[in-house]
C-alpha cells in the first residue's frame, strides 16, 4: 500500500467541524501508528535531501507535530510560529486576512539568521495563508523560504498558487 493510501485510510472525516458544511480532516489518528509517522517524515524529507537547509519553521499548532520530527530529521533548528500573545520572548508579528476576519501570527526575533534557507511544514495548505505570514516573518528576518510541506493539500482552494511567490518546492503528501 501507497503511503498516499495509508495516509487516506488513517486520516478521519469529522463533518462540520468547526461549523457547519465544513468536512474536517481530522489527522490525529496518524499520530497513533508510530511507523506511519516515521514512513510521513520520510516521505515528506526526501524532496529536501539535497539542499541546505538551516532550519524548520512549524506552524501553531499541528505543524509542530511533524515539524519538529522534520528538523531532527536533518539535524537543524525547529522554529515555532504562533498566534499572537503566545510566545514568551521578544517577536514580530505579522497580519493576514482569513475568509471572515484576520490573524496575526508571530515569531522570535533572534531565530532566524541572514541567508538561511528555511522549511516551513503545517499539517494543511488550504488558502495558504498561515503559511504565506510564516513566510513573511521568515523574509522579514532575512531568511530565504526553501520550501513548504504540508501533509495533506486541499487542493480546490488554490493555496499552492498563492505560495508560488515564496517558493516553488511545495510539497504534499496526500490531497483532496
Amino acid at each position: 500500500m501507497s503511503i498516499q493510501e495509508k495516509i487516506k485510510n488513517t486520516i478521519r472525516d469529522v463533518a462540520d467541524f468547526p461549523k457547519p458544511g465544513i468536512m474536517f480532516k481530522d489527522i490525529t489518528p496518524i499520530l497513533e501508528n508510530p511507523l506511519l509517522c516515521r514512513e510521513i517524515v520520510n516521505e515528506i524529507c526526501e524532496p529536501f535531501k539535497n539542499q541546505e537547509l538551516h532550519a524548520v519553521v512549524g506552524v501553531e499548532s499541528r505543524g509542530f507535530l511533524f515539524g519538529m520530527l522534520i528538523a531532527q530529521y536533518f539535524n537543524i533548528p525547529f522554529i515555532p510560529v504562533r498566534k499572537a500573545g503566545k510566545l514568551p520572548y521578544e517577536t514580530i508579528q505579522f497580519s493576514y486576512d482569513l475568509e471572515y476576519g484576520s490573524a496575526t501570527v508571530e515569531m522570535h526575533v533572534d531565530t532566524i539568521q541572514d541567508d538561511w534557507n528555511v522549511l516551513i511544514h503545517d499539517d494543511l495548505l488550504a488558502t495558504g495563508g498561515t503559511a504565506g505570514a510564516a513566510a513573511e516573518l521568515i523574509q522579514m528576518q532575512g531568511g530565504k523560504v526553501a520550501g513548504c510541506s504540508f501533509l495533506v493539500e486541499l487542493s480546490f482552494l488554490n493555496g499552492r498558487s498563492f505560495l508560488e511567490k515564496y517558493t516553488h518546492q511545495i510539497v504534499n503528501l496526500v490531497e483532496y
